[in-house]
């Protein structure tokens, strides 16, 4: 079974500028991604996919082979991320005359993930018939009972019911928020996909404590603060 780890970061990005290479307890952001995936053990190679040679140059320095060029199209605020994963997928099988099994992506912008994380999201795309493992936190707001959906009118409801009225949150069908943080696929599901969701799509459950997506200059404190204690103990968790 080849594995490949995918990291797809972009130069440019308004919520919070230059993130990716930001400085976060003494390492680019994008660095922490880069050593949990080699820490991981699980990769035969790993590929940064960015249309800045200054990510490209950072990611060489911590050892990553495959510095992969995206093009223009794939670098915008409104281009999709699939597109960007195939294409470095694709390069880097090109370059290595190899075909992968499994493509796990890593986003550069949710560090605080573990590496036993990774580990058991692919642990669990790999024991069963997921085309595709995705990574939440369980949900603060049930749509079932305190999530509220704006109509056209103006108004609102409840964003999901069920035949029998949820009383209790406890009583709700699990619901998680999605993480961004690892994105794990069998190969063809991926090149063949149009979105995340699948038939059979499972979720590896992390805490929300390392499910912070760093989108805007306050999530950029929150994961700084927790990084920093962290720190004090490991350098990669």
């Amino acid at each position: 079974m080849k594995r490949l780890c995918t990291l797809c970061a972009r130069g440019g990005s308004k919520g919070v500028k230059g993130k990716n290479l930001r400085e976060l307890a003494g390492k680019p952001l994008l660095a922490y991604s880069i050593l949990q995936a080699q820490k991981s053990g699980l990769f035969d190679s790993i590929a940064v996919s960015s249309d800045s040679e200054q990510i490209l140059s950072v990611a060489r320095e911590y050892g990553v082979e495959l510095a992969i060029v995206r093009p223009a199209e794939m670098a915008t605020d409104t281009a999709g991320k699939l597109p960007a994963i195939r294409h470095c997928v694709l390069s880097a099988e090109t370059t290595l005359d190899r075909r992968f099994d499994i493509i796990v992506d890593l986003d550069a912008t949710s560090p605080l993930r573990l590496v036993s994380d990774i580990q058991g999201a692919v642990q669990l795309l790999e024991s069963s018939d997921a085309p595709n493992v995705i990574t939440g936190a369980p949900a603060r707001r049930s749509p079932y009972f305190n999530l509220a959906e704006e109509l056209s009118d103006g108004s609102v409801k409840l964003a999901k019911t069920l035949s029998n009225p949820i009383l209790r949150r406890q009583d709700a069908p699990r619901c998680f928020d999605m993480n961004a943080s690892i994105y794990a696929w069998k190969r063809q599901t991926l090149m063949d996909c149009e979105g995340v969701f699948q038939t059979g799509t499972r979720l590896f459950e992390m805490p929300e404590e390392r499910s912070i997506d760093i989108d805007s200059e306050l999530d950029f404190e929150w994961v700084k603060f927790i990084a920093i204690h962290r720190k004090r103990f490991q350098d990669v968790w």
